[in-house]
């Protein structure tokens, strides 16, 4: 295996700079601390870039991607770049995935309601960050596959914040309110009976606000029984000059990846490696519940993930057709 690498790496005959704008997660750690072994055919020029956050190099990442081309490969969102791609915007990615949720950690309601269960929801105000944002997507979905609710019924109540515009059928309830409002506040005065967010809102944290599932934990472990998937919210994309420009790039950077998630996967190996005192025996518990590998990386992997929440976007008009998951992706990474 390490003669093909190295052979592999000789191969190489790219030599430029290129700029990865990704978030800081502990999975990411190795291409921020020179640790990953990257040929010097590669000056790699990574930044930390947030998302609902500024980071080191700065927030807004998923727009200054897809609707300025900023960075040369970049970590998005992967509803996002669906839609991209269905548009024919200059975009391919490699099939690794830097971040997932299970939506049933991150629905939300106020303390004192009387929403207990899913299908609860039919007909009620739901708060989300946007129409496409993925979290959004994959909770709709859930909500509708797996638990049978007529997500048309629901007023959408979303942010004027979408990053590939869309124009929405009129069947849909979507009311959109200021960039700027407050989804948390709105929830907790009653303007909302519910909100889906990729993020912990404050109101959970002061106690105003409490998740729909009794047993969010548990509602994962039966969803992943049942999906065989911890769900994507993020892929990395790759300019299409840049990657013609250099056809070696998105080989190398699922490479890459793949070592990341090596090293990254031995730190809970110390039971003190967290400021959390319980992580090493989380991880341990959730091997028992689920397994271990709930991060894998290359397509085939991936593919059924990939195929569900294609279908989710059509579902919710986000895209006119089925993209067939191959589209995705560079061709030279289908094979992994």
């Amino acid at each position: 295996m390490k003669n093909r690498k190295a052979a592999f790496w000789k191969s190489i005959h790219m030599k430029t700079d290129i700029i990865l704008a990704i978030d800081r997660y502990d999975r990411h750690f190795p291409f921020f601390d020179g640790t990953l072994e990257i040929p010097d055919t590669l000056a790699l020029n990574v930044k930390q870039v947030g998302e609902t956050s500024s980071e080191r190099d700065g927030a807004h990442r998923h727009k200054r991607m897809i609707q300025e081309q900023a960075f040369d490969a970049a970590e998005v969102s992967f509803s996002s770049y669906i839609m991209a791609k269905a548009k024919g915007l200059p975009f391919t990615a490699i099939p690794a995935f830097p971040r997932r949720l299970f939506s049933q950690t991150q629905m939300y309601v106020p303390l004192n309601s009387e929403v207990f269960e899913p299908s609860q929801l039919a007909g009620k105000r739901i708060g989300l960050q946007s129409f496409q944002t993925t979290l959004a997507v994959l909770a709709k979905g859930d909500l509708q596959h797996e638990y049978g609710v007529d997500i048309k019924s629901i007023t959408w109540v979303t942010r004027a914040n979408e990053t590939v515009a869309f124009d929405a059928k009129p069947d849909w309830k979507i009311e959109y309110i200021d960039p700027d409002a407050d989804l948390d506040t709105m929830l907790t005065e009653g303007d909302l009976d519910a909100l889906f967010f990729s993020r912990v809102p404050n109101s959970l944290e002061t106690g105003s606000a409490r998740r729909l599932f009794s047993d969010p934990k548990s509602a994962c472990t039966d969803y992943f029984r049942s999906n065989g998937f911890f769900p994507i919210m993020h892929i990395i994309a790759i300019k299409n000059e840049v990657a013609e420009a250099n056809p070696e790039l998105p080989t190398l950077l699922l490479e890459l990846y793949e070592q990341a998630k090596t090293i990254s996967e031995t730190y809970l190996n110390d039971p003190g490696w967290s400021q959390l005192p319980w992580a090493r025996m989380a991880r341990e518990e959730q091997t028992s519940l689920i397994g271990l590998d709930t991060w894998p990386v290359g397509f085939s992997a991936n593919k059924y993930n990939i195929d569900q929440f294609i279908s989710y976007s059509f579902d919710q008009d986000l895209i006119n057709e089925k993209i067939p998951a191959e589209n995705l992706f560079h061709s030279s990474v289908l094979a992994n």
